[in-house]
């Protein structure tokens, strides 16, 4: 066997496949409610430019769990912790942009050392270290899986209650502020949202890579539609079809699974960027010719 065939044998094997797919099917399951969460706080997220926030949250999220792992608790809800810690100091002490920024870059690099410190101390398996940063594929057992879908429903339900005045609140913040919407305490509300969709997706795709199912998705949709229906609908379908994808690829290798999982959310963004590109020089091209008398 050659130095390539042995590469592709590691990234791309599907012996056995059939059997190792019992093996995933809670990840597959919780892949979805994943999907889901992240396709649609990533609306907000684009539209409140947070994807800076997404990550300096999920540098303390990365801490939360590190703890929990060294402690031997339950590491969804370690990372929870970490990740509402720091969405709340975020909410809290970030008002306005630059605030905001100046509080996230303070927070990356403290809650990445805590997290490092941790897994140093931690003796256990290195694979449970490695699958934090990077993600795991069969670890989503039966307890972990309640965790993560009792989650995601109260990040769906909180999202429906607020989604109406949270979208004006977003588009035009000065106008909603003037008819009455509490945008301060929206703000603050979607950022504890933010904080557990993140912890959500760090359980998946790891601390190091979780904008590829928080924002990528959204991102990618707001290239092909600006309509307040189709977008939430089609990031949620870019970020289901980006983990489940990953995580089916992944089974058969021996590889992580978020390189898989951030290949296909690029892919998607690159193909609707290019849709994108295409419309917006077809609609230049039809404005520049002159209308027939």
């Amino acid at each position: 066997m050659t130095i390539a065939e042995g590469i592709w044998q590691q990234i791309f094997n599907f012996d056995n496949y059939g059997e190792l797919l019992a093996l995933v099917r809670n990840s597959l399951i919780a892949g979805v409610a994943l999907g889901l969460v992240g396709g649609l706080v990533g609306v907000f997220v684009i539209m409140r430019d947070l994807p800076f926030a997404v990550h300096g949250i999920s540098e303390l999220s990365f801490a939360g769990a590190s703890a929990a792992l060294l402690l031997g608790v339950n590491i969804v809800g370690g990372s929870i912790v970490g990740s509402l810690i720091a969405a709340g100091a975020i909410g809290l002490l970030g008002s306005r942009a630059r605030d905001r920024n100046s509080v996230i870059g303070t927070l990356m690099p403290f809650g990445l050392g805590l997290g490092v410190l941790f897994l140093a101390l931690y003796k256990g398996r290195a694979a449970n270290k490695f699958g934090i940063l990077t993600g795991q594929i069969v670890a989503v057992d039966t307890p972990q899986m309640s965790w993560l879908l009792a989650t995601s429903a109260v990040v769906l339900v909180a999202l429906m209650v607020m989604w109406r005045p949270l979208a004006f609140a977003s588009a035009d913040p000065e106008v909603a502020e003037a008819r009455g919407v509490p945008v301060r305490a929206l703000s603050f509300a979607f950022m504890l949202v933010l904080g557990l969709a993140v912890a959500l997706s760090v359980q998946i795709v790891g601390a190091l890579l979780v904008l590829t199912l928080v924002v990528t998705p959204a991102a990618a949709a707001a290239r092909i539609t600006a309509s307040p229906v189709l977008l939430p609908v089609l990031s949620v379908l870019f970020a289901v079809a980006s983990i489940e994808g990953g995580i089916l690829l992944a089974l058969g290798s021996s590889i992580p699974i978020s390189p898989y999982v951030t290949t296909i959310s690029f892919a998607i963004y690159l193909v609707c960027r290019l849709i994108g590109t295409y419309r917006t020089r077809q609609w230049g091209a039809r404005e520049t010719v002159p209308e027939s008398v």
